[in-house]
């Protein structure tokens, strides 16, 4: 599979671009290629190679649903484990992924067709929907970001 390609899915909380390329991503988001992306996987072993979770949080990260983590290594890692989605991200490694619609706007099915190089669709279609919670993980301490 080609690694530049950007791919329309309906992720497990909300529509979305998915790419290995982050700059691929950025073009089709239209913001700025240093700004960071979160990484998405189907397992946890994937998820160790990108990052350490801190002992205090572990079993937490593991019961998690819908939910992302940053991490201390500034990492933002969500780890799909049921559904259509999971089931798309075990063909990789991992993928980064962003929200589809244009930087700082809401959701338009039409741009969003417009950027990807592959539109992955099932018979539900595509709908913007409430987006992933978001937690920043200390040492010894959680934060609540979304």
């Amino acid at each position: 599979m080609n690694p530049n390609l950007v791919y329309l899915v309906q992720t497990d909380t909300t529509a979305g671009f998915v790419s290995k390329n982050r700059a691929a991503l950025a073009r089709a988001k239209g913001r700025s290629s240093s700004q960071p992306f979160l990484l998405c996987t189907a397992t946890f072993n994937e998820q160790k190679k990108h990052s350490r979770t801190p002992r205090a949080f572990r079993k937490r990260v593991r019961r998690a649903r819908k939910t992302t983590f940053l991490y201390p290594n500034r990492n933002a890692i969500r780890v799909v484990k049921e559904g259509p989605h999971h089931y798309f991200l075990k063909r990789f490694d991992f993928l980064y992924s962003t929200s589809a619609n244009r930087h700082g706007a809401s959701f338009d099915l039409s741009y969003a067709k417009s950027q990807a190089d592959v539109i992955v669709e099932d018979a539900s279609g595509f709908s913007a929907r409430e987006a992933s919670a978001i937690f920043r993980l200390g040492k010894k301490k959680i934060t609540k970001l979304r």
